[in-house]
């Protein structure tokens, strides 16, 4: 059963118009919880600044990054090949929590540190050939709110803009990957760090 045909709470629609499904649920984890978990992800997840490729060219992502999930499960993006780190304590209960809604396992997470308004994420699909057809893909956000694009991959004139908010879960699947792209842009408004942690399946 897809979540189109199950009972969703009042504030939780499709943001696509077709071509996909892509779910907010704000306020999934409460402030306290959110508050904890962002002060733990910053301080101990193991954060990196890597280079990527982009156009031949290498690059330094505008962010902090890090990759954790079950052992054996690798992960390739521009250029880069990731090796997870062990599951932690805490990225296993968020985990959990976001499962019951997905009805999804995610076997891996990407977990971005934007630290300020300058951090971003250009525009891309996450469509690499280790996440299958359909991939569901499961994002969390820790900290300062921050404008989520989506743009449709033909017809480049049709965007959908949400707010990421603390607390959030933000749930794509279907066949979103095939018509949509994302991204999280920078910002000429002062922004504080945000934490997001994007969980996957890697067959």
């Amino acid at each position: 059963m897809n979540l189109r045909q199950r009972t969703l709470p009042d504030n939780v629609r499709n943001f696509l118009p077709f071509g996909g499904e892509a779910y907010l649920f704000p306020d999934f984890f409460s402030k306290q919880e959110s508050e904890e978990y962002f002060n733990y992800l910053s301080n101990e997840i193991k954060w990196r600044q890597v280079p990527i490729q982009i156009f031949g060219k290498q690059v330094m992502q505008p962010r902090l990054t890090a990759f954790y999930g079950d052992i054996e499960k690798t992960y390739c993006y521009s250029g880069l090949t990731l090796k997870p780190n062990r599951w932690t304590i805490k990225l296993h209960e968020i985990k959990a929590k976001i499962e019951t809604v997905a009805e999804t396992s995610f076997t891996s997470a990407l977990l971005n540190f934007y630290r300020d308004e300058k951090d971003s994420m250009g525009w891309h699909r996450d469509n690499e050939k280790e996440l299958g057809l359909h991939p569901v893909i499961g994002s969390v956000s820790f900290g300062a709110p921050r404008i989520f694009q989506m743009r449709n991959y033909k017809n480049k004139g049709i965007i959908q803009s949400i707010e990421l908010t603390n607390g959030s879960f933000f749930l794509m699947r279907g066949e979103t990957q095939h018509h949509w792209e994302h991204r999280l842009p920078k910002t000429r408004e002062p922004k504080n760090a945000r934490l997001n942690l994007t969980f996957r399946v890697i067959l």
